[in-house]
This record gives C-alpha cells, structure tokens and sequence, in this order.
C-alpha cells in the first residue's frame, strides 16, 4: 500500500510527497488541480472468511467505492469538517481522497500529556460541530479518533475520516456477511481496542459517546476505558465501567454524561456545543504582559476561511476595550512635603507683592 511521488493513483491523484505520519499521502487532483490526501484500504479479498477454496474471489472494490460516494454526496459542508472527495479501487486498495489544509493531527498534540481543559473545551466545541453538520446530513462519523483530527495554526481543530470510516465499517460488513461473529472478528482485526470506536449504540449517540471518550483522553492523558485487550474493553464499556474523571476538572459533569451507557441520557452534538461554548465565555482572558498561554483559547470565525496568525501572537477578543493611559499617580509619602512646599511658595510670593506696593 505504498504510493511514490510522481505515481498516479486511482487515475486521478498524482502523488507530490511522501506519506506524513498518520495524515495521509500528499497529493493534487490532477483534473482540477486541488491538493488532497489520500488513505489507502487494503481489499483483502483472498482472506474472505468461509470462501471455497479454489473458488473466483470476490470483488469488494466496486461496493465500498459506491457507498463512499454515496456518503461524500450526502454530506453537508461544514468550516470545521474536512471534505470527503471521492474514492477508487487500484489492485487490493480502495485509495480515499480528502480535502488537505496545512495542519498537525491531534494525536501528536496530545502525546506530550494532559491538556489545558478550555483548550480542550475550544477543540470539543470545533468537533461538535462538526458532528452537528454529520448527523443532519443523515449520517454517523463513526470515524472520530486522535487520529482523524487536525488542529491548524490558529488552533482550530478540523475533523476529517468520514469517507475512511464508512468504507472500514462497509467492508466489515461485506468480509463478516450475515454472521455477527465474524464481523466483530473483522472489525477486531481493523480497528483493534481503540475505545472511540467501540460504542454499544450506532447512529448519531454513537458518535457524541465518542467525543466524550475523546475529550477524557485530551484532559487526562488516557482513555476512559481499559484498552489492553478488546474484550476487556468491551466489557467496560458495556457496564458503563470508566476510570473516575476527576481529572477533568470543569468538564467533567459533560464527559460523565457523555460516557453514560443509556444512549438517551447522553447530550447531542448541538447541545455539547452550546455547553462548551458557554464554558468558553468565562474562559480567562490571554495575559497583556509576557507571552501568553499556549493553552487558553483563541477567538476565531465559525465560518470562512481560518486566518493564521503569527506563533507567540494572539489576536484581540472582540470583547477587549482599550484602557486609556492614565497619568503616574503620586506616592503617598511624598504628597506631605509636597504640600507643604506649595504653601511655603505661596507665603513668600504674597509677602514679596506686600513689601513692592509698601515701597
């Protein structure tokens, strides 16, 4: 599944770079001349569980392309979702193209410990969202990882993996078929115990359930859940069985709700949103002196396109009034003397005119 510069892939991508870490392999449309990324998923289709020896194996690309598509056209364009594009078979891999902005995943953000908890709100309130934009559109993310989130250079967190997550989950379901156990073997073998995509729901709870095990993992520094081995995790999961949050700090009475194995106690996305934006407001302010904290958040746009600012520079808070200057105030152990000095002026003056009108 490897990609060269310069090779053209599912006759439309033209790789430009080599692969970055888990952001995908640099490349431009060659129709129209946009950049992208594209995410390869090996078509196993000699590994089809109980197919007859000897026997044509089937063909899965054609399936997964179709729904991705399907799934592209169905979705809705959203400032902090990064756009599905289109996907095609070559050989045993479907390639999967996605919109590039300049960026870093979340995961490398997060590997160097707990995080700020109103960065984390600002970055939760980005991915609802985004997530908002999903589940009106009719469909699940079911994607939302470390792994599929990229932060830009004026912090805002851009969601991506749609298109990948609907493919992983169609073809699970092609290699399991109509036996239940082998699809879990699949997805066992696919995703592995990464608890944000293990919920015990589908649709749009699945995916706010998600956000919050996300959000745990960004304020703490680990999931929620047990993750050694799968069916430990399961387990968990399904008992409704996390670490404490007391590591959470103001967000944890939000992540205790989205953890809750009851899907209809769990808030939406719009109203994750609401609440983290309202954290937001009380947020405190970036210092005027010295250089300002990494970790509190930045005022951006909800729409259009994200503006990057300078590092170590913030912009100002439309709520921010200047201050006008105001003049040195004097000490007080000087404003004695002071006094004094000024009448001691003010008798000499008076008796300087006395002796000029008596002479």
């Amino acid at each position: 599944m490897r990609a060269a510069p310069g090779q053209l892939v599912a006759g439309r991508y033209r790789v430009t770079d080599r692969p970055e870490g888990e952001v995908g392999v640099p490349a431009v449309d060659v129709h129209g001349g946009s950049r992208v990324r594209l995410f390869g998923l090996e078509l196993p289709e000699l590994l089809v569980p109980g197919h007859p020896a000897g026997a044509p194996a089937p063909s899965y690309g054609p399936r997964l392309t179709a729904r991705v598509a399907q799934v592209a056209a169905a979705a809705t364009a959203h400032p902090r979702l990064l756009r599905g594009l289109a996907a095609g078979p070559e050989d045993e891999v479907l390639w999967i193209a996605e919109e590039a902005v300049p960026g870093v995943p979340l995961e490398r953000l997060a590997g160097n410990g707990p995080v700020s908890p109103y960065r984390v709100a600002e970055i939760g309130a980005d991915l609802a969202g985004a997530l908002r934009s999903v589940h009106e559109a009719g469909l699940t993310h079911g994607n939302l990882t470390l792994r599929t989130v990229l932060v830009c250079e004026d912090g805002a967190a851009m969601l991506g993996g749609l298109l990948l997550g609907a493919a992983e989950e169609e073809l699970c379901a092609a290699l399991g078929g109509e036996v239940p156990r082998r699809v879990y073997e699949t997805r066992a073998l696919m995703v592995g115990p990464l608890a944000e995509r293990w919920a015990i729901d589908a649709g749009a709870p699945a995916d706010t359930w998600a956000l919050g095990v996300l959000l745990y993992r960004l304020l703490t520094g680990h999931g929620p859940y047990p993750e050694d081995d799968l069916p430990t995790l399961l387990a968990a999961v399904r008992d409704g069985r996390h670490h404490p949050a007391d590591g959470c700090g103001p967000l944890r009475p939000l992540v205790e709700r989205l953890l809750r194995p009851d899907a209809a106690l769990r808030p939406d996305a719009a109203a994750v949103q609401r609440e983290l934006r309202e954290l937001l407001s009380f947020a405190p302010e970036p210092g005027r002196d010295g250089p300002p904290d990494p970790l509190l958040p930045v005022p951006r746009p909800e729409a259009g396109p994200l503006v990057p600012h300078p590092r170590g520079r913030r912009p100002a808070r439309p709520t921010d009034r200047q201050v006008p200057a105001r003049p040195p105030r004097v000490p007080p152990k000087l404003l004695g003397p002071l006094v004094l000095g000024g009448v001691l002026v003010l008798l000499c003056a008076a008796v300087a005119v006395i002796v000029a009108v008596a002479g």
